[in-house]
């Protein structure tokens, strides 16, 4: 004779007063999945006929998270088509798993959006609002910035040397071998471009006009900045991010240390040292680069692209490009530490401040060149 499964799931269902009580009994485990759904499908045809239902788990052996689930899954279902499903037990760790599993489990249906001019209004408006806090937010921290640098100005001993020379490594040496490629590439297409455009009108030669000031004024500040960004300024928000979910920056605080001091400076330094080197170093590559395609495509001799480049190159054009370096270094590293130190306490919100970082940083980087060209171009430089 075969022994009866005491752990196989049971729902003993019967009418109580036009209200439908489930007597439920055995193992709602992981398990027993295929009798459960079994039984919540059998429950649930019976409750189209059942303004409601009290089920009952004082009987059942054993209740895990996917018991739970399906039953809470059961109850708000009903719930959404007017139908009321009471879970009890007369056993408290029953309800403690059933409060979870609801607690986790609860996904209100999403409000339907109609898209209008008027929620058109409203996101400009919630955009133009954000950008100001932004703004107030970067001039306070800017504030805190040039404390922090002046407190460092005056006790040289709160300077942390060795933070500055890993940081310039990390950004300067780190960074060239690749920024020296990407530039290199780009004097490659813009002199190919170049010279396919300046042949129709027998002006070939002009290529090095072309390619000498656009990369010394514009390209290499311009490329070398947008890499930074992306690759320096992100490691500082997720570094400085990732030190605020672990509570290290209120540890700092707590030594009597100013994270400014000790975390911002450094790295906005390391920025504005970096940023005019890797520039000069971008500037060589593109004129590198532009020079080769130029030898091959253009049938320009090294010695000729060089004289030429020198007759036409003056120092305005060298320093236009440096001068802007420290200032688009300032505004990435301000940037960085801004979202570095808006990270809550989740990996979500991290990635979200590193990709707000960089976003941010590249739009103010072309903003900064923009403005600058402006003022170049107003006083003849």
């Amino acid at each position: 004779m075969a022994s009866l499964d005491t752990a196989e799931p049971q729902a003993n269902l019967r009418d109580d007063a036009g209200v439908l009580a489930v007597a439920l009994s055995g193992s709602w485990s992981a398990d027993r999945a295929p009798r459960i759904e079994e039984l919540i499908g059998e429950i649930g045809e019976r409750l189209h006929e059942a303004p409601g239902a009290r089920i009952d788990l004082s009987e059942v052996t054993r209740l895990d998270t996917l018991g739970a689930y399906v039953l809470n899954r059961l109850k708000a279902r009903q719930g959404r088509d007017g139908v009321e499903v009471e879970l009890v037990s007369s056993r408290p760790e029953h309800g403690i798993l059933l409060a979870e599993v609801q607690v986790h489990d609860d996904d209100p249906p999403k409000p339907h959006r109609h898209v209008g001019v008027v929620d058109i209004l409203v996101d400009i408006g919630e955009g133009v609002v954000r950008f100001g806090r932004d703004m107030v937010g970067g001039a306070m921290f800017l504030g805190e910035v040039v404390v922090g640098s002046a407190s460092v100005v005056l006790g040289p001993r709160k300077f942390r040397g060795p933070s500055l020379v890993n940081q310039i490594e990390l950004i300067a040496f780190n960074g060239a071998p690749i920024i020296m490629l990407i530039s290199f590439l780009v004097g490659c297409i813009v002199a190919q471009q170049g010279i396919f455009q300046l042949q129709q009108f027998g002006a070939s030669a002009f290529v090095v006009n072309l390619t000498g000031i656009l990369i010394l004024r514009e390209l290499a500040v311009l490329l070398t900045s947008i890499m930074i960004a992306g690759r320096s300024g992100s490691a500082f928000t997720a570094e400085i991010g990732s030190m605020k979910m672990r509570e290290e920056i209120d540890a700092l605080r707590v030594m009597g240390l100013d994270p400014i001091e000790v975390l911002v400076v450094p790295r906005i330094l390391a920025l504005i040292i970096s940023l005019p080197i890797l520039t000069f170093i971008s500037a060589m590559a593109g004129l590198v680069g532009a020079g080769l395609v130029s030898w091959l495509y253009g049938g320009i001799g090294v010695d000729t692209f060089l004289a030429r480049l020198q007759s036409v190159i003056t120092w305005k054009h060298f320093a236009a490009g440096l001068i802007k370096a420290p200032f688009m270094a300032f505004v990435i590293g301000l940037i960085a530490s801004i979202e570095g130190l808006a990270v809550k306490g989740s990996a979500e919100s991290l990635g979200r401040q590193v990709t707000a970082s960089v976003v941010k940083a590249i739009f103010m980087v072309i903003v900064v060149d923009g403005l600058f060209a402006m003022f170049f171009a107003s006083i003849a430089f």
